[in-house]
């Protein structure tokens, strides 16, 4: 094997296992090493090999699968270009050729002969390897089904020019790394800087499911849709009561825009410093990313919204435009006023200066939608429709007072409390359902 050779794809996360099977393809009938010695190494690949199958949920043939895992995510200068444009021209598509041969020789390669040579039969069930039905720690399972059809469509490929064609469609469908496999993130930081972590398991919420709120709802699909086909389009702030779905809302939108290359980007205040640097890391890439910050406010005392307001406008750096910036609110405006800020002249000699102040974080936001707590008619529509939705089969006049009772003490009027009270219902044992 030649992967000493390789020159884009040459330091793969979760390379050391590809490094060692290839030494031990090399030499495992070299006599100059104790047999012993090479037969725990591979039985430590094999160890490895499981341990990542089953923390990403793969299944089928655990070698191809764990070769593709390695293409599908690493980010090189043909990977990035292919997810741009698809298929490459120049000499770059050359390069990637005489990668692909070292990897297609992998994929032909025979372990049994090694496995009988070395003595030892732990890779055989890895040819074949059926799954515990467990949920996978890294991927969901549209991501573990996309890599292990990859894998076998790999396997089967004739030849180099069929295995570049395949994959490179790959990477113009799907994209490369952890932007392309995954829909949402969070950041996490360190002392060199702010990284991107893929978050695994979230809300397959859609618009359907918000009960109501048309208007609200219509308003932010035609931004983002705006946004996702390289139209102009602007910062969105969602405001109102809470309970009403302006999180939820957001949450759908990227489950219905995921397919046309959005994604998003969790950010809460404490982080407001490292807004520049996730910029920079996302800025260049071929998706629309979406900077959601939840339940934004602040107080007087706190100052990180002067490093919101800059990264939204007013620094020298153009934000790009593959940017938008999504908050949520119980506050209209954001920073707290009090009638301090307007009466109290003794305080400071330009009282409207600091009034400006606080109000020009949210002129920033080019959209602002407003989620109203809903009447006591249009609770009960949504409590209906969540109950028939989850097929809860009780009279709908005692259901109704039910929930009457469930709102004076559970929150009020609102439809997380609707969705609280049918949950309360689902988790009682006498309630029929269908």
């Amino acid at each position: 094997m030649h992967t000493n050779e390789l020159i884009l794809y040459k330091n793969m996360d979760c390379g050391d296992v590809l490094n060692d099977m290839t030494f031990l393809m090399d030499n495992y009938e070299n006599e100059y090493y104790n047999k012993e010695d090479l037969r725990g190494l591979l039985f430590e690949c094999a160890n490895e090999l499981l341990e990542l199958s089953a923390s990403h949920g793969f299944g089928g043939n655990l070698w191809h699968t764990y070769l593709t895992f390695l293409l599908a995510n690493d980010e090189n200068a043909y990977s990035t270009s292919c997810e741009i444009v698809g298929e490459v021209s120049g000499s770059i598509n050359a390069i990637a050729c005489h990668d692909f041969a070292i990897f297609k020789e992998l994929f032909d390669y025979d372990l049994h002969q090694m496995e009988r040579a070395l003595d030892a039969d732990c890779l055989s069930v890895f040819s074949d390897y059926q799954k515990v039905d467990a949920r996978s720690k890294v991927y969901n399972r549209r991501i573990c089904d996309r890599i292990c059809e990859l894998a076998g469509n790999l396997g089967a490929s004739k030849d180099v020019s069929e295995f570049q064609t395949i994959l490179t469609a790959f990477y113009k469908e799907f994209g490369v790394g952890k932007f392309g496999l995954h829909k949402a993130f969070r950041i996490e930081h360190f002392e060199d800087g702010a990284e991107i972590v893929p978050i695994t398991n979230i809300a397959h919420v859609q618009l359907d499911d918000l009960i109501g709120y048309e208007s609200a709802k219509k308003k932010l699909i035609d931004n983002t849709k705006a946004f996702v086909e390289g139209r102009k389009a602007n910062n969105c702030l969602l405001f109102g009561d809470a309970g009403t779905g302006k999180s939820s809302s957001i949450k759908a939108i990227l489950n219905q825009y995921y397919d046309q290359g959005l994604r998003m980007i969790e950010v809460y205040k404490h982080q407001f410093q490292d807004l520049n640097d996730v910029i920079a890391q996302i800025k260049n890439r071929n998706y629309k990313f979406i900077i959601y910050m939840d339940d934004l406010s602040f107080e007087e005392f706190e100052i990180e919204y002067k490093y919101l307001k800059a990264v939204i406008e007013g620094g020298l750096e153009r934000k790009p435009d593959n940017v938008l910036i999504y908050a949520t609110s119980n506050r209209r405006h954001l920073v707290r006023e009090t009638f301090k800020d307007k009466a109290d002249r003794d305080e400071e000699l330009h009282t409207n200066d600091t009034v400006q102040e606080k109000l020009s974080l949210v002129a920033r936001f080019g959209v602002t939608i407003y989620f109203g707590g809903p009447s006591k008619k249009e609770f009960q529509q949504i409590v209906l429709s969540l109950a028939a939705k989850n097929n809860i089969q009780m009279p709908e006049e005692a259901l109704l007072l039910e929930a009457n009772k469930w709102e004076l003490s559970h929150g009020g009027l609102s439809g997380r409390t609707a969705q609280q009270f049918v949950d309360y219902l689902l988790g009682l044992d006498e309630i029929g359902k269908a």
